[in-house]
């Protein structure tokens, strides 16, 4: 049985209770431990680590990153999380569970800077890096073990070491034969996990877990799959591949194929966006729609400023509302083509809006633009309805070009003031 203990990283052949070398218990052992290359690295409660980091006066204290009393919860750490503390989860509700924590607004501009150390340790293993956040990325080490002299799980464990001594936070690695799986794997033992799942043992492993454990499925596509009889992965083995496709679409098929622990897709290091999207929480439930109106300006801006830093335009349209008692109301519009303009986007916020006819009030807003597509493709036909739209088009990009030189606020819409 390869071995390898996650200490001192000698590479033995067990099963052992210890390392022969150090006597660490820290040890993980596979069959198939040297042949295996995709991996799924995810760091512990990043953001709460990298406070912890930065203040260890926290250390061993419950702590909450997020947005104060009225926002949710960014993230948390472990001794916050055994509390019932949840990520997404109402502050107020969070602090009630732990009425003690520590917590502190999120530090964007830090996490991204740590975020990037956590890169470069990684840029020194492979090329074939597809970061999925700040602080989670799919590895694949396919052919480094001759370039490095050392299979790919004695790499990540060495890597993990090194994001630990170096960069100050800790992390989970999974290793396995594919990205469905690797993903799965870098949970099974967190904080500070080092999870295998091998070829031969992939059904055996997939049969009794319940369906939410594939990525992508939430809380309508279970419904969905649960009106059908699905629960269990072992559920969806009974299915025939046609029946699931034409039963789920798209879904389906893929389903058929993780189901089996199927999973084809490439380590891709330039994986494109899929959406673009801010939101906003309120610090009072709030019914007034000139403030929302001001809102969707703000955000609109915000999301047209990143799709043109990506060079990307979408063509469909989103807002989102969430309701004072945090059940959500989403609203979606086409646009005949794709767009980055600010402008734009506000408009058919503004429109999917006036069609609200819940009075609310609302506790938190967003706009989103999705169906990406290069930028080189939008905003090229003229609106016969709307002859000013074109002239509004120019202004923007004359505005884009006076923020690019003097700073952001160097002009600013009056409605962004409301």
């Amino acid at each position: 049985m390869p071995s390898l203990c996650r200490d001192c990283l000698t590479e033995f052949e067990g099963p052992s209770s210890r390392c022969p070398a150090c006597r660490s218990p820290r040890l993980v052992a596979h069959p198939e431990l040297q042949s295996l290359a995709i991996a799924h690295l995810d760091c512990d409660a990043f953001y709460a680590s990298v406070e912890k980091r930065d203040h260890p006066e926290y250390c061993d204290l419950p702590l909450i990153v997020g947005g104060g009393h009225r926002g949710v919860v960014s993230t948390c750490c472990y001794i916050a999380r055994i509390r019932g503390v949840r990520s997404a989860m109402p502050m107020f509700q969070a602090l009630k569970l732990c009425p003690d924590a520590v917590v502190i607004k999120p530090r964007m501009d830090t996490y991204v800077a740590t975020s990037r150390q956590i890169r470069a340790l990684m840029e020194e293993l492979t090329p074939a890096i597809e970061p999925l956040s700040l602080d989670e990325a799919f590895l694949d080490l396919t052919g480094t073990a001759r370039l490095h002299g050392h299979p790919p799980a004695h790499l990540l464990a060495r890597l993990a070491q090194r994001i630990e001594s170096e960069v100050g936070v800790t992390a989970s690695v999974g290793l396995s034969h594919n990205k469905f799986l690797a993903k799965i794997a870098s949970d099974l033992d967190k904080p500070k996990g080092f999870s295998v799942i091998g070829k031969a043992e992939t059904q055996a492993f997939l049969k009794s877990k319940p369906i939410r454990l594939i990525w992508g499925v939430g809380a309508a596509t279970q419904d969905a799959l649960a009106s059908a009889g699905i629960r269990t992965i072992e559920d969806l083995l009974r299915w025939d591949r046609k029946d699931l496709g034409h039963r789920f679409g798209q879904m389906g098929d893929r389903l058929w194929h993780l189901a089996r622990g199927e999973d084809h897709r490439r380590v891709s290091r330039d994986a494109p966006l899929k959406s673009i999207s801010k939101e906003t929480t309120f610090n009072e439930d709030t019914a007034d729609r000139d403030l929302l109106d001001g809102h969707i300006w703000r955000l609109a801006e915000q999301v047209a400023d990143r799709a043109k830093a990506h060079d990307l335009a979408g063509r469909t349209v989103t807002l989102k509302l969430r309701r004072a008692a945090f059940t959500l109301l989403t609203r979606r519009h086409a646009l005949r083509e794709p767009t980055q303009m600010a402008d734009t986007l506000y408009r058919a916020a503004y429109d999917l809006m006036a069609q609200v006819t819940e009075p609310g009030p609302f506790r938190l807003i967003g706009v989103g633009l999705s169906d990406l597509t290069p930028a080189a493709k939008a905003d090229r036909t003229a609106d016969l309805l709307d002859p000013n739209a074109a002239r509004r088009a120019d202004a923007e990009r004359a505005t884009d070009k006076i923020r690019e030189k003097f700073g952001p606020d160097a002009i600013v819409k009056g409605r962004a003031l409301r």
